[in-house]
């Protein structure tokens, strides 16, 4: 007998084959970021950006779903808490029975049709000697963390959608302002044009090539209001509203070199800054709790059960203290043979332990090169902007001499048009490459967990 419950304990083999990859992997040497403000997108100094965040952080259908799904696992963990405890049911029966007159009811009751109920408490107390509840609330508790921490996430990434679309529609905004002026120029010199043609002191070409510039610029402007109207409609969608709160937006006032921090590189402790590594490291938790609950179903479990309560025949009797009964008692369940279903199980909550695992790592190395990218790109872009402001120079001192050159009749307004074009194109790709460092900003704040501090879940 000791043999056979031995022979039912034994735990096959059967173990993890990844593991979480280790920060000195990485090479994360560069010396800590400082924190970043838990509401970093209030550096752009834009009170209606803040609004369009409160707002999104309080009606997405996206953030409710992983709100729901705190609730659902707060359940889970609440049940499994639960089974870890002592349990008291109340069970009753009344029955009208023929009872049989062959078995164990004596005369006068046998071979008659009496009343037979029963009345009585039963308690139930699993012991838990082998730890098998507490590693499935354990597990169940790293759920409900990774939950929260998925909130925290979600978020973050919310905020960060917000923000890199109110940067396209201050991009948009800025366009536009840039077209507007552009038009409002070339209208005064497309009139000058016109008056000397019809003094006889310019050229048919020269109107025609006034026009064809000027109409570049209506062009671009009418680009930049139907990317504002696709930007405003998006941010309606971020904050859960219809077409109508994109009608609410007034024109912008962010900044686009908002003070956002710059790391030299990736920092040492970027693992600690985000908050979905962080719940990536929870459903590690959580898995190798289940794995402990695969492996401990191997184990007895041993109960402990009691009832108190009443059997009688007869209506009358059933509230006779000489009909009360009382049992207790352990309870023992092995599993000797079930046919390998133990040992899948074992094996399945193995491999949902590499799983998680695996998931884990993949998000570690793609948080490292996502930080690295966006401090790359920030870089650049910033040099990029350097060089096409020394552009801008260069053109608006030509376009200066050879304003002066046509006003004087050295120079005809239809050799103008090349230097114009490229003018506007130098004007509208310096506002593009500020809306891109700001958006990249944006993306490495991200990158670096947004203001999330591993000890201060929300």
């Amino acid at each position: 007998m000791t043999a056979l419950l031995l022979g039912g304990c034994a735990v096959p083999a059967s173990r993890p084959a990844l593991e979480p990859v280790a920060p000195a992997q990485l090479g994360l040497a560069v010396a800590p970021t400082p924190l970043i403000d838990g509401e970093w997108w209030k550096s752009f100094n834009d009170p209606q950006l803040d609004r369009v965040v409160a707002d999104a952080l309080t009606g997405n259908p996206t953030l409710d779903a992983a709100l729901a799904r705190v609730r659902q696992a707060e359940a889970v963990l609440s049940s499994r808490s639960a089974d870890n405890g002592p349990s008291v049911t109340l069970d009753a029966q009344a029955q009208e029975a023929r009872l049989s007159g062959r078995y164990t009811i004596p005369p006068p009751y046998a071979g008659t049709v009496r009343f037979v109920g029963t009345a009585a408490a039963n308690l139930n107390w699993n012991l838990d000697l082998f730890g098998r509840q507490r590693a499935a609330i354990e597990g169940a508790r790293a759920g409900a963390r990774a939950a929260v921490l998925d909130v925290t996430a979600a978020r973050l990434a919310l905020a960060g959608s917000v923000a890199q679309t109110y940067v396209e529609l201050a991009r948009a905004e800025t366009v536009a302002a840039i077209a507007r002026r552009t038009i409002a120029t070339r209208e005064r010199s497309l009139r000058l044009v016109q008056a000397r043609e019809r003094n006889k002191l310019g050229t048919r070409l020269d109107t025609t090539a006034a026009q064809t510039i000027l109409a570049q610029a209506r062009t671009a402007l009418t680009r930049a209001e139907g990317q504002r109207a696709v930007a405003a409609n998006a941010l309606a969608a971020l904050a859960g509203r219809g077409p109508d709160y994109a009608a609410t937006l007034a024109p912008v006032t962010m900044r686009f070199d908002a003070g956002l921090p710059v790391p030299a590189g990736v920092p040492a402790d970027l693992l600690s800054r985000r908050a979905d590594i962080a719940a990536a490291l929870a459903r590690i938790d959580a898995a190798a709790a289940g794995r402990q609950v695969a492996r401990r179903a191997f184990y007895p479990n041993i109960n402990l059960a009691a009832l108190a309560g009443f059997q009688a025949v007869g209506i009358g009797n059933l509230f006779n203290l000489d009909s009360g009964t009382v049992g207790a008692g352990p309870a023992l369940h092995l599993p000797i043979f079930d046919n390998g279903r133990l040992k899948a199980d074992l094996a399945g909550a193995t491999a949902a332990l590499d799983l998680a695992t695996a998931d884990y790592n993949d998000r570690v190395v793609g948080a490292v090169r996502e930080v690295a990218d966006a401090v790359a790109l920030v870089g650049n872009l910033g040099e990029q902007r350097q060089r096409q402001r020394d552009v801008l120079t260069g053109l608006a001192e030509t376009n200066r001499l050879n304003n002066i050159r046509v006003a004087s009749g050295l120079e005809s307004r239809l050799g103008l048009i090349d230097t114009d074009v490229r003018q506007l194109d130098a004007e509208l790709a310096d506002a593009n490459l500020a809306a891109d460092q700001a958006r990249q900003r944006v993306a490495l704040v991200l990158a670096l967990g947004g203001g999330f501090t591993s000890g201060a879940q929300q």
